[in-house]
């Protein structure tokens, strides 16, 4: 599974190589745009083909799978901390039916420790992040954890095999693609590595 995350600040030509990515086979994107309020948020969204809103993940303003037909909606981890002790109140306004939620985390402890059952769990960073400077790796082994768990930080073409040897469940990937000369491609190269 690849996780793709928005990049922080916002990419020449991003939508038109967003939708791109997405007819190439991308199942999961990240909305993290953690400068955007609400409005913005909407214009994003309403730029990508309405088609491929079902694999999109928002990470604020959750209550945007009320207005549009996403995937989901993640925590990070402090609203995690702040909401998931009572979800009942938490998801009472959302059409949550049918979507999925994750969480991000950073010590395997607190991911294992977690009862509420996500979709899906964020650990990072695995290995040193190529996006966010002085982002060290911990090289996090997580096979003994029974939990959907995506690896980030590092990801790149050339340590696929890492994540896999780790008991990842796949990648959730920044710079590994959004910073490359040919973001498709690298994207494509990746998509293949998880298909065999």
């Amino acid at each position: 599974m690849i996780v793709l995350i928005a990049p922080e600040k916002d990419i020449a030509n991003e939508h038109e190589i967003l939708n791109q990515l997405f007819q190439e086979g991308l199942e999961c994107y990240h909305l993290r745009k953690p400068n955007k309020n609400y409005e913005e948020h909407c214009d994003y969204l309403s730029a990508i083909d309405s088609k491929y809103h079902n694999r999109i993940v928002v990470h604020y303003f959750h209550e945007l799978i009320n207005e549009f037909n996403l995937k989901g909606i993640h925590f990070q981890e402090q609203k995690r901390r702040d909401h998931i002790d009572n979800p009942g109140q938490y998801f009472k306004n959302l059409k949550m039916y049918g979507k999925t939620i994750s969480s991000s985390f950073h010590e395997t402890e607190e991911l294992e420790q977690c009862y509420f059952e996500f979709d899906y769990h964020l650990l990072s960073p695995v290995f040193s992040s190529i996006s966010k400077q002085g982002y060290e790796g911990r090289g996090f082994n997580v096979k003994h954890i029974d939990k959907h768990i995506i690896g980030m930080g590092g990801v790149s073409i050339d340590n696929l095999a890492e994540f896999d040897q780790l008991g990842f469940k796949g990648v959730g990937v920044l710079g590994g693609i959004w910073n490359s000369n040919d973001p498709i491609n690298v994207f494509k190269i990746m998509k293949k590595y998880f298909e065999h």
